[in-house]
């Protein structure tokens, strides 16, 4: 699957330092979201399906990610 991310509005969370250590998000057409590294701008980038970025943003909030204690 190609998607064109030339004319995509990347954005970081608000919850971001502010620093070059963060990932970057773009909603683009067809509801295909975008993910790269902002320490890289022009290097590639992840693009997931809309059910794809649902599933991962579901399971962050459940904390299915989260680091054994």
């Amino acid at each position: 699957m190609t998607v064109d991310l030339s004319g995509a509005n990347w954005f970081k969370s608000s919850r971001s330092g502010g620093g070059k250590e963060c990932v970057e998000v773009a909603f683009v057409d067809g509801g295909m979201v975008g993910v790269r590294d902002s320490k890289n701008p022009t290097g590639p980038a992840l693009v997931f399906t809309p059910g794809e970025w649902d599933a991962f943003t579901t399971g962050v909030q459940d904390g299915e990610f989260n680091r054994p204690a």
